[in-house]
């Protein structure tokens, strides 16, 4: 490979990030912004009908068959080698991939400027937010909801988390069953642990003690919830005193439940919840008034900043959340929190699904890009190889022709 041929290979690729780049600021400017983001949106997949894949077409139509003719004419290798041939066979499959895919670069572009607008810490405030203040913002129906809202999702203080435990109570005498209910107690959760050594030697002397001291084996081994090893040590998990959140004056229902609107990236969920938990604790029973309305005002900025339509007024919500607080017995179906949840909810999957799982080369297109993108590479590797031969041929005649 001469010099003058990897100056004019030099210039090919420079004049391929020139394009890139082109289309890539394309994409910056391009991008619509938060507000117009839906479930349906995804990055460029190449339409076929729009302004960037009829100029993509167009433009990578002109530089191949410019390219090619150029490389043709001046530059055909004037000895059959087969490294030569294989050399080039590599610098024409980069130059067909890079020239079908400038959309990818459009992309790309719509990513960093949809980055610029929401950084992803920006994007971990608002989630924050949003985890904190969920038990806050359900439709009222879903307060009487069990699954949601229930005593086993307090996180904090302690001694919560709880465990329950169900008994069947008869209410009639004698052997009549039909009459009864269901009765839940509530027992805090405990940690301990221990040497992985010093546990197997307590369990081989548990029974013996457990005889001496006249305590049932049967009934205490019943209190072991789960026992995990980690590295030398077991950590044992086991029902410690009845507690009852029930009747607990700083335990409403807004603290029944530990769900998270959309968890941060990378973080462990339960340590989030946990996290969150506190916050929403001390936003209802330490802070005053102003802490909770001050957020609730973050909120609003946030639902009209991702164009939510919303009829939260922070007044009304923090009146009503201090009030649902203190009566704990009224059924809380009078809560002014309306807002668009469903278009919320997905706003934020789809963001979700951008910044973590971004899709730039969609998998409808994708067995068409790769089959385009080889048979491009074939079709030049051909021509080259055509063109080689008939150009060493006639070098060869003319050759013979003067002796």
């Amino acid at each position: 490979m001469n010099r003058k041929l990897k100056r004019f290979l030099i210039k090919s690729f420079a004049v391929l990030a020139v394009m890139h780049l082109a289309y890539f600021i394309y994409g910056y400017i391009k991008f619509e912004g938060l507000q117009k983001i839906d479930i349906y949106t995804e990055f460029y997949r190449f339409k076929f009908y729009d302004d960037v894949s009829i100029s993509h077409f167009f433009v990578t139509s002109f530089f191949l068959f410019f390219f090619f003719v150029f490389l043709l004419r001046n530059h055909s290798p004037k000895r059959n080698e087969p490294l030569n041939i294989w050399r080039m066979g590599i610098i024409l499959l980069f130059i067909s991939f890079l020239s079908l895919t400038f959309f990818i670069s459009y992309s790309f572009g719509l990513n960093a400027k949809l980055r610029t607008e929401l950084p992803e810490k920006n994007l971990n405030k608002d989630k924050t937010l949003l985890n904190v203040l969920q038990p806050f913002l359900y439709n009222y129906t879903s307060y009487s909801s069990e699954k949601l809202f229930n005593p086993k999702n307090i996180l904090y203080p302690k001694p919560y988390p709880v465990v329950e435990l169900r008994d069947t109570v008869y209410y009639e005498p004698g052997n009549n069953k039909d009459y009864f209910s269901a009765e839940s107690r509530y027992y805090s959760i405990d940690t301990l642990r221990m040497l992985s050594a010093d546990y197997k030697k307590l369990s081989n002397k548990s029974k013996s003690v457990l005889d001496i001291l006249g305590l049932d084996a049967e009934k205490l081994g019943k209190r072991l919830i789960s026992k995990k090893e980690m590295g030398d040590s077991t950590e044992i998990l086991f029902q410690g005193i009845e507690v009852h959140p029930q009747y607990d004056e700083k335990m409403c229902i807004f603290l029944e439940n530990k769900s998270l609107f959309s968890p941060l990236h990378n973080i462990p969920e339960r340590k989030q919840e946990y996290e969150n938990a506190v916050k929403r604790y001390n936003l209802l029973y330490k802070d005053n008034q102003d802490s909770l309305l001050n957020s609730l005002k973050r909120l609003d900025v946030l639902l009209k900043k991702y164009n939510i339509e919303t009829q939260i007024i922070p007044k009304q919500l923090t009146k009503d959340v201090f009030y649902y607080r203190d009566h704990q017995q009224e059924p809380l179906n009078e809560i002014r929190n309306t807002y668009e949840r469903n278009r919320l909810k997905e706003k934020f999957e789809t963001l979700d699904r951008l910044f973590y799982k971004p899709n730039y080369l969609h998998p409808s297109i994708t067995i068409i890009f790769i089959g385009v993108v080889i048979g491009v590479w074939i079709i030049l590797l051909l021509l080259y190889l055509i063109w080689s031969v008939r150009n060493r041929k006639l070098i060869t005649g003319n050759i013979k022709e003067k002796e």
